[in-house]
């Protein structure tokens, strides 16, 4: 697949993260968790537990420059689902590669999935929209694609592994006949470390609960 075929398919990608997180956000980047305990300085003992283990909750890191970041909670996993599905790594590594990596979705409807799932849809969180083609033509070098949410293993343990995630010229761009929809439908989008230039690619930032729009906290009013 070429970059234009990802944005005929997918012209926007979406990012859900916690409430109130914009204007760092704006200033920082979008960053990993990798790149947050980094930029945080966090200590060597401690991330081994946020970087390589499953987080329950939400956990806040602090820094006396940068303020308050929050790491996102990991609930949707399962070290026991983990183990039964993982091809050629244990849970600590899958832990590392997927903290390793900014994530978005490729479509509004899964965005709204996430937000009314059981864990989330009683609280706010920041929604970045962001422009594809903007996006890709920055970054589709960085960019790997996977077919499932490999952040989950809830109602079905998929294998998954390093082979899960693919370029985008390793991609399938075989459409369905009737539809032109692709037969191989991506699941994420998945960029290394850090997306430091969002504010440049991102076409507005939403406060969500649920699937209503409690507010809207930035919107470009026109693409460069």
């Amino acid at each position: 697949m070429t970059p234009a075929q990802v944005c005929k398919h997918y012209p926007r990608l979406y990012h859900m993260g916690e409430e109130h997180t914009w204007r760092s956000v704006r200033e920082l980047g979008l960053l990993s968790t990798t790149a947050l305990l980094d930029k945080f300085e966090v200590p060597t003992e401690e991330r081994y537990r946020l970087e390589s283990c499953r987080r329950r909750q939400s956990v806040p890191i602090h820094h006396p420059k940068h303020g308050t970041a929050v790491l996102r909670d990991q609930k949707p996993l399962s070290d026991s689902k983990l183990m039964k599905c993982l091809v050629g790594m244990d849970p600590q590594g899958w832990y590392r590669f997927l903290n390793a990596r900014v994530f978005f979705w490729p479509t509004r409807e899964r965005i709204l999935t996430l937000l009314s799932a059981r864990a989330y849809r009683g609280r706010s969180h920041t929604v970045i929209t962001v422009d594809t083609a903007s996006f890709l033509e920055k970054h589709a070098d960085r960019v790997k694609l996977s077919p499932i949410n490999s952040g989950a293993v809830v109602y079905r343990a998929t294998p998954r592994g390093l082979m899960t995630f693919r370029t985008i010229e390793e991609w399938p761009d075989a459409e369905r006949p009737r539809s032109g929809a692709l037969k191989l439908p991506v699941a994420e989008f998945a960029v290394d470390y850090s997306v430091p230039d969002i504010a440049d690619v991102a076409v507005c930032v939403e406060e969500m609960r649920g699937d209503r729009v409690v507010r809207v906290l930035w919107r470009r009013k026109r693409l460069a």
